[in-house]
């Protein structure tokens, strides 16, 4: 009976070598390193083990059992990034194990970071190597949990497992289902990071809209402090105005139009700028 990779076993100790145990199932055998086992076992011992290839492509045992399995989802944290094949991610065992660049979107630049999280499940590669998946909408169907309506208005956090130009999906801390328009935030996300943000409609469904845009006073002086940033670092003259291309103004400060003529307003009524002859000034 062959052991198969990644699957979780009950093998028997069939004896002990200098560098751990011989476990089989009656007709193979596995080693568990010393350094796998959680105790000290004895001849005949029957004993629960995950079986995975360690890095010389054999395959090998340990007491540790991973929550990411064929058949189970979890979070994965990310070790390493390595352009062009993928990133590398900790399931609890020795050995990390490989997300492929072709399931990771086809923008490096929202590829997750060293310390993101993906949330996943143990798949094989055409060499029968053991990967790890992203998980996608379609494999939760309508299984979401519900949110409140009494969420309106409250801050929430989440990480992304979704990214794309329309805008980012969420799980939420507690589960729910949060969308992100790309109107509402400044950038685009990664998939695996954790943000924070406040909702800003709960749906029928028990879904949510979340905004990572701070609520417009307090964005207002946010936004204002970085156009005096802006204008310090061009010695106090910038081209852009309140009557500038909304274009331009989302490529340069990433933010709306809307918000950035709130920012000049507060300042000029600061009196800390002036606008004249299509440009920006800085009042020293």
């Amino acid at each position: 009976m062959k052991l198969q990779l990644g699957t979780i076993q009950t093998l028997k100790v069939a004896r002990k070598i200098d560098t751990g145990y011989v476990l089989s199932n009656g007709e193979k055998e596995v080693l568990l390193h010393i350094s796998e086992a959680k105790e000290e076992l004895e001849a005949e011992q029957e004993v629960e083990v995950f079986l995975y290839q360690d890095k010389k492509g054999q395959i090998v045992a340990t007491m540790t059992i991973p929550t990411v399995r064929f058949d189970a989802f979890d979070w994965a944290e990310v070790v390493e990034v390595v352009s062009g094949l993928g990133v590398f991610v900790d399931i609890g065992i020795k050995k990390e194990i490989l997300v492929s660049s072709d399931d990771l979107p086809l923008l490096s630049s929202v590829w997750p970071e060293v310390g993101d999280e993906l949330y996943v499940a143990l798949d094989k590669d055409k060499g029968d190597r053991l990967i790890a998946k992203p998980v996608k909408e379609g494999d939760f169907g309508d299984d979401w949990d519900q949110a409140p309506k009494t969420l309106l208005n409250a801050p929430i956090s989440g990480r992304v497992f979704r990214t794309s130009k329309e805008g980012a999906v969420i799980i939420t801390e507690e589960g729910y289902r949060g969308f992100i328009h790309h109107t509402e935030r400044k950038r685009d996300l990664r998939l695996g990071e954790w943000v924070k943000g406040r909702v800003i409609e709960v749906k029928e469904d028990g879904t949510l809209n979340v905004s990572l845009r701070p609520l417009k006073q307090v964005g207002m002086i946010d936004d204002a402090q970085m156009i005096i940033d802006y204008l310090e670092a061009k010695d106090g003259v910038m081209a852009f105005t309140d009557k500038s291309d909304p274009e331009a103004i989302k490529k340069e400060f990433h933010i709306s139009k809307a918000a950035f003529k709130r920012a000049l307003g507060k300042l000029m009524k600061e009196n800390k700028i002036e606008q004249k002859d299509g440009k920006t000034y800085q009042k020293k």
